[in-house]
Parts: C-alpha cells; structure tokens; sequence
C-alpha cells in the first residue's frame, strides 16, 4: 500500500543512518582521545577501576619523590661519614708519629688540631633540605610505598633509621634515676655498687712470712708473675728464718720484674711493693720440707699458708671500676643509660645510644676521661665477651704526687653522647697524650666505619624501593592501558567501515524519500 503519510522505507533507513552515525561518533571520539572507556558512561565497572588505578599511579609518583629526597638526604649522610672516616685516618697517622721521640710533636698537634677542624666543618656543611643526619641519633622516616588491602582501605609504609651522631658532644646523664650499674672493685675482689676510691702512687704491698729456719737439702720455689725464684739449702746446717729471709729478699729483687722492690722488715718477713700501674703480680710458693710461709697482700685478702702452695696476688696500683652491679642484666644497655666517673671533683660521662654495649660504654669512658688530660692519670679498658658474668672494668691510675678523689654514678634517661665524644681531647704534645691517643683513634674510626656503613645499607634499601616503586608504577600504567585505552587500528578500520555505511544509509535514505512521488504518476 503506497502512502503519504507514512514511509515505512524512509523511518528503517533514517533509524539504520542514526546507528551509523552514533557509532561513527564513538569511533571518532576513540580515535581524538585514545580511549575506549573515556567516562563511566562508556563502561562503568571498567572505568571504577582504571580510576582507583590512576589515583595510585599517582600517589606512587608521589612516593617516587619522596624517595628521591630521601636517598639524596642519606646519601649526604654517607658521604659525611666516609670523608669524616678519611680524616680520622689522617688523625691516625698523625697519632701514629708523634710516637718516635725526635719528632715536633707541637706541630703534629697543629696539624691535628686542622683536621679535627675539617671534621666540625663537614659535620655541620651535612645536610640536605635542611636535614642533617649526622649531628643527632633523631629518627627518620622515608614514605616507601602505598598499600591497598583487598577491602580497599589503604595504608602507608615508611623506611625507617636513626641519625648517626657523628660529634663530640658529651650528653647528659641522669643520676636521679639510678641503676645501680657502675661501682669499684676493691683489691680483694669486692665488689660495691656506686663506691668510691682514692686514687694515689702509693704502691702496693704484700707480705711473705716464714714460719721457720730451712733444713739443709730442702727448696724453697717460689712463682712471682712469669719468672721463677728458686732456693735450695746445700750448707749442710739449717739456714734460720732471720737469714732466710734476705735470701728471699733478695732472689725475687734478682728476678728483675719491672715496678717492684723488696725489703726485709722484720726477722722472718720480706716486703714486696709494686708501683705497676695495670698489671696484678701473682705470687705462688712450695717446699720439699717442713718450711712455711704466708702471702699476705696489703689489701685484706685472705691469707694462704703452707709449704704446699702458699699463694697471693700483688694487685696493680690502679683502682678498678666495673660496669656490673645489681643492675646487670646480662650486660644489656637502654639507649639513654648514663654512666658517669668523676676525678678530683671533674665529671667525665659517657651515654648510651640505641645498640651501644657495656664494651662501648667502657671504651666511651675511657676517651672521655683522656680528653681531659688530668695530670698523671691513666686508664686502661679491660672489654669483656662475656658481660653476663664478667662485665668490663675500667682501670685508673694516678702516678701523680697529689692523691685524686674517684667517685662513679649512674641513671637512666639520659641524652646519648655523641659517637666522637673524646675526639676533642686528643693531645699529642706529650708521650703519655700520644699513647693515650693511639688508644682512642681505632673507635673513634670504627665510630664513623659503622655510621657510614648504616647510612650504605639504607641508602641501598632506598635505591631498591625506587626501582620497585618505578616497576610498579610502570605496570599499574600498563594495565590501565590494557582497561580503556582504544585499539587504533581496529578503530581505523572501523572507522572506514564506518563511513562506507554512513553514505550507504544516506542513499538507501534518499531512495526511500524518493518513493512517495511515485503516487503522483497514478494521477495523470
């Protein structure tokens, strides 16, 4: 049936030319954006997605920054750290020849004195956005990366390290709150929390009394430190105790141990004093007869007697402080445990920061009451490996006329000494400052060997994070692509099938608007 009022052909062929061209407008929208999913109209599950992803592309983006700053922060922090340890080598070897006699030992302090210079300069010139990570054990944080849990909460994780506090400053210690961890050792192996000594050059003393007169053909042996006094009576008579004992007297002074001298003081006693700063002397006896004696140290020790092994020690003059007591527990210390020794009323402290050990506090001491450069006083660091049962012990001597009060300390929560505590006080201008130096230097460097070393090892673990955060980043941008970029050359083909149907619609249109005028011909 042929009408004009309605073109049945003309409607399908208008509907089909509106598809083609609403496809053609996707195409071509395709085709100018590079995406096939360009709004949540397009695909809203697929766009939910690739929009969750893009935000934390971005974030990590954020993160890649964030760790670029901080690798360039630590990096700083390293450098310091190893220039720091090439100027204390230097220091060494300056340390090292002021210990020949016939050198200026004036001039070599010059010269130490520029590099200890050179160090306080470097620390200070170390920081990086303001952040300097060698004057303080503060700790820092580096955002890492963004974690997205399956119910899509998120949550950030940092690296985490401390500075490495590379000065010389003291700290502080907290004595109001006690710990009970250093006291002195008396010469009979006493051991008081929190006591004191005097420190003097009064040399020790011990005491050999013999019991009775030598039978003819008996030996007298005694053992004194690494050397060996032996007697033995061929007079064919007894030899009497007052007679015995200057052959005593005088075999042991024969034996030629450094610091020591002997005296008869009475009928049958000799005398042994000992001016030897760090070095105890043990003495043992025997007899093959009926000839008795008694080692008597000065110090109230108990006594031993008898031909078949009487024996003593002579102990070292120094006094002796040990960082045990009540508080030991098995040898661990809390960052911020205070440890002080105070000499003729002049405070010396060492503090402990996060991973330091009773050896380190010991050695931290040691440097500290060196830099102070106390007339005639000396120590000497006796490191344990096993702190539990025998903790370090600090050995001070005085060989100065004038006596020096000791008197120790302790608390905890305390600010940390620096790890170049003591580097202040090195003095090579005279023998005992150059030994005392030589001691020191080798911690100081292995101070600033570990500081470098941790900041490598972060920096490291930075430097792997980056890449990974780089990796990620890459491979979530990818799989964005994958979700809504368009395929071009399919688009391009498309398109040109496309626009092939767009003029077929067109004509196949035209040919429908042409059929109504075929009603005309019916009215001629």
């Amino acid at each position: 049936m042929a009408s004009i009022l309605t073109n049945t052909s003309a409607m399908v062929a208008l509907q089909t030319l509106n598809g083609t061209n609403k496809n053609l407008n996707q195409i071509q929208q395709q085709i100018s954006t590079g995406k096939k999913v360009g709004s949540a109209k397009d695909n809203a599950a697929v766009w939910a997605i690739s929009s969750v992803m893009q935000s934390d592309v971005k974030g990590f983006k954020g993160i890649s920054e964030s760790l670029s700053l901080g690798a360039s922060t630590v990096e700083v922090g390293r450098q310091a750290a190893e220039t720091v340890t090439e100027l204390l080598t230097d220091i060494k070897g300056k340390i090292v020849a002021s210990q020949e006699e016939n050198v200026d030992r004036a001039k070599i302090q010059t010269d130490i004195d520029a590099l200890r210079s050179q160090i306080t300069s470097v620390l200070g010139a170390a920081q990086f956005n303001g952040k300097n990570l060698v004057d303080s054990y503060d700790e820092t944080s580096v955002l890492s990366s963004l974690d997205r849990a399956g119910n899509g909460s998120v949550s950030s994780s940092s690296i985490s390290f401390r500075g490495q506090n590379l000065t010389s400053e003291a700290g502080t210690v907290e004595t109001a709150s006690a710990i009970d961890r250093i006291g002195t050792v008396a010469d009979d192996g006493t051991y008081t929390v929190g006591a004191g000594a005097t420190l003097s050059n009064a040399a020790n003393d011990a005491t050999i009394t013999i019991a009775n007169d030598m039978a003819d053909g008996d030996t007298l042996t005694i053992d004194f430190a690494d050397q060996q006094f032996t007697f033995t009576n061929n007079t064919g008579a007894n030899i009497t105790v007052a007679d015995l004992d200057d052959i005593v007297a005088a075999g042991l002074a024969n034996l030629g141990v450094e610091g020591v001298t002997t005296a008869v003081s009475g009928a049958g006693e000799v005398t042994i004093s000992s001016t030897n700063s760090f070095e105890s002397i043990t003495m043992q006896g025997s007899s093959t007869g009926a000839t008795t004696f008694v080692v008597d140290p000065d110090a109230g020790g108990a006594q031993a007697a008898g031909a078949a092994g009487a024996a003593g020690t002579l102990t070292a003059r120094a006094e002796t402080v040990s960082l045990g007591g009540a508080g030991n527990t098995g040898g661990v210390v809390n960052e911020g445990d205070g440890f002080r020794i105070s000499l003729g009323g002049q405070n010396f402290d060492y503090t402990a920061k996060e991973g330091d050990t009773l050896n380190d506090v010991a050695t931290g001491l040691k440097r500290v009451i060196d830099a102070g450069g106390i007339d005639g006083i000396s120590v000497q660091v006796n490191l344990s490996d096993d702190p539990i049962s025998q903790p370090p012990t600090l050995q001070i001597d005085n060989d100065a006329a004038a006596t020096v009060a000791l008197t120790v300390d302790d608390g905890s929560g305390g600010v940390a000494s620096g790890g170049l505590v003591g580097l202040d006080g090195i003095d090579v201008s005279t023998a005992d400052g150059a030994a005392n130096a030589l001691a020191n230097i080798e911690s100081l460097i292995q101070t600033s060997i570990d500081a470098a070393a941790e900041f490598g090892s972060v920096q490291g673990r930075i430097d792997i994070q980056a890449d990974f955060v780089k990796s990620l980043t890459d491979s979530l941008t990818s799989g964005i692509g994958a979700l809504v970029d368009a395929n071009l050359e399919e688009a391009s083909a498309r398109l040109q099938a496309l626009q092939v149907q767009q003029q077929l619609g067109i004509q196949a249109l035209s040919i429908a608007n042409q059929a109504p005028q075929s009603v005309l011909s019916l009215f001629r």
